[in-house]
């Protein structure tokens, strides 16, 4: 073998290259203590999910002349079979989208609402001081189908038929499963698999597919095949509600076709706050969302840009202001259909410096600790089309596949987010019949100057407010690019796992991921903040599309199986 020369063009190169390190995507050459890799670029479209097949599906009615709505429709389609631990037709759905030709952006809150037979008095003569996760108890009306139609209806423009066609053929013929979806499948198979219709449905040779396996859902596309035929309607007033209806009663639930025929998606307005000039969107309760708009709120005060990414100040300024921003989520968060919510207030300037002063700069605070809900899996995705229209869409089962209730024959699980109901008689999000739960799915977006800067969103339960803000101050205070803004460690503040909007004492655990200094844990662990490091897959998972100078940027969470994809 010929010895490599240290002299020459080759080798000048090599030194040519290193010595411009600092203007490579990244600064990746230099080294840091996170890998990344390059944004996707493109001009006509792109498209980021959390599963590559689906990606590729987005593309595809892209370029057949379909709408971002459209791409997201077909994508999200196939994500409730490739990705049934996330999403399915069996959960609910919000959106936001910018309208290139209006000008505007519209928000679509497609949740479903409680059983009207089901009331709180039962739940307490049954004992229960809580909604269970999994059977026939928190199965709300599962709101996902309805909203598609809802999107379709407004900015579609390729029939219903053709974005559904992708998923049925891989029902149909099969798709090899991915890794970290198949890990998920394997651990919802331990606790679901006690129900039969789950087991036959996703478990036919008796165990959950691996990694690889090709894996057939006949069942679910039958399903989309009459719907892709009949319609919304076909799912909610013809013989998928009866089936659906059907089964819960014979399994000791609630949900019934009245439940089903009566429901209906309502469009929104986002609400904004504006940080160091950008706005920022979110959809307002039942879910989650404004907590980003608060905590945005309370940081803005400072000047992160100074105290540095991963540094112990800004992070212990993190932690204490998404502790605000949940205190308040534990209380006021709730269907405003049911409750007067101060959305305008919990989210002003005004409110924001009442409660930054409340924060000790070297200290981690107890006595703010908010009510904190359970993890849940869910999946987000974007979607950009030619003529500048963006969708940000995020959509769940809740915890992981949901119930476990897989009514016979249909091919996907019903959500449980009904679990997310309090049975306190007190609190704005007790259970009442036809009420929508509390939601922790959000999707986000951002303008600048009144036009589209970013659509995004995370996934992961009371993770995704947290996330979203990570990754804006990533991005806006330490001039992150789009895909190393997510790519970049984060943390995860945790305190109650319980519904009930109980507030801890104790200051709760701070979750880390690992790439922070040394010298920062031991800072936060003098502050007072209880450190746990951990590679459990608690921090989200990211899809983001930015429009700069005619062109998209596309990124996709690498915790995930997912990609960004454009042409």
């Amino acid at each position: 073998m010929k010895a490599t020369s240290t002299s020459g063009p080759a080798f000048l190169l090599v030194l040519l290259m290193i010595s411009l390190a600092p203007l490579c995507a990244q600064d990746r050459m230099v080294g840091k203590a996170f890998v990344t890799r390059s944004d996707v670029l493109a001009t006509q479209g792109m498209a980021a999910t959390s599963q590559p097949l689906a990606t590729q599906v987005a593309l595809d009615i892209l370029k057949r002349g379909g709408t971002a709505v459209d791409a997201a429709i077909a994508a999200n389609a196939c994500l409730g079979l490739m990705e049934p631990t996330g999403c399915g037709i069996g959960g609910d759905l919000f959106a936001i989208v910018w309208d290139a030709k209006g000008q505007k952006l519209h928000g679509l809150n497609a949740s479903g609402r409680s059983p009207a037979s089901l009331s709180l008095d039962y739940f307490q003569k049954q004992g229960m001081d809580r909604i269970p996760g999994d059977g026939p108890l928190p199965v709300s009306v599962p709101g996902c189908v309805d909203g598609w139609f809802e999107l379709h209806g407004k900015f579609g423009k390729l029939p219903m038929e053709e974005l559904l066609e992708p998923a049925i053929s891989y029902a149909e013929n099969g798709f090899p499963v991915s890794e970290i979806i198949a890990a998920g499948m394997y651990a919802n198979g331990l606790k679901l698999s006690k129900y039969p219709e789950f087991r036959k449905t996703y478990m036919p040779d008796g165990t959950m597919p691996v990694k690889g396996e090709v894996f057939k859902n006949p069942g679910l596309a039958g399903t989309l095949a009459k719907i892709a035929q009949g319609g919304r309607d076909a799912f909610y007033k013809g013989d998928i509600a009866r089936v659906i209806a059907g089964y819960m009663k014979q399994n000791g639930g609630f949900l019934s076709y009245e439940d089903l025929r009566d429901h209906q998606s309502e469009w929104v307005t986002p609400v904004s706050t504006n940080y160091r000039g950008y706005d920022v969107w979110e959809l307002p309760p039942n879910g989650q969302g404004i907590a980003a708009l608060q905590m945005l709120n309370i940081l803005e005060g400072y000047d992160l840009s100074e105290l540095g990414y991963g540094s112990p100040e800004y992070l212990h300024l993190l932690v204490e202001a998404k502790k605000l921003a949940f205190e308040d989520r534990a209380k006021f968060y709730a269907d405003p259909a049911f409750n007067d919510i101060p959305v305008e207030w919990l989210i002003s300037k005004d409110y924001a410096a009442g409660r930054r002063i409340l924060i000790q700069a070297d200290k981690s605070a107890s006595s703010y600790e908010p009510g904190e809900l359970r993890d849940g899996d869910t999946i987000y995705m974007t979607v950009a089309d030619k003529d500048g229209n963006m969708i940000s869409l995020i959509q769940s089962n809740y915890s992981g596949m949901g119930s476990g209730m897989t009514p016979t024959g249909l091919g996907f699980v019903l959500q449980n987010r009904g679990a997310l109901f309090s049975l306190d008689r007190g609190h704005l999000n007790v259970f009442e019949p036809g009420k929508r739960p509390f939601h922790t799915i959000i999707p986000a977006f951002v303008t600048r100057n009144g036009q589209p800067f970013m659509s995004f969103g995370l996934m992961g339960g009371s993770m995704q407010p947290q996330g979203h803000v990570q990754v804006l101050v990533n991005m806006i205070d330490f001039g992150m690019g789009l895909q190393e803004a997510g790519d970049a460690p984060r943390i995860n503040h945790s305190g109650s796992s319980q519904p009930t909007g109980e507030l801890m004492k104790d200051g709760g655990v701070l979750f880390m991921e690992s790439g922070f200094p040394a010298e920062t844990l031991r800072q936060l662990n003098l502050m007072g903040h209880r450190l746990q490091m951990t590679a459990a897959p608690i921090f989200g998972g990211y899809q983001a599309i930015m429009i700069k100078d005619g062109v998209y940027y596309g990124a996709s969470e690498s915790r995930k199986d997912g990609h960004a994809a454009g042409y």
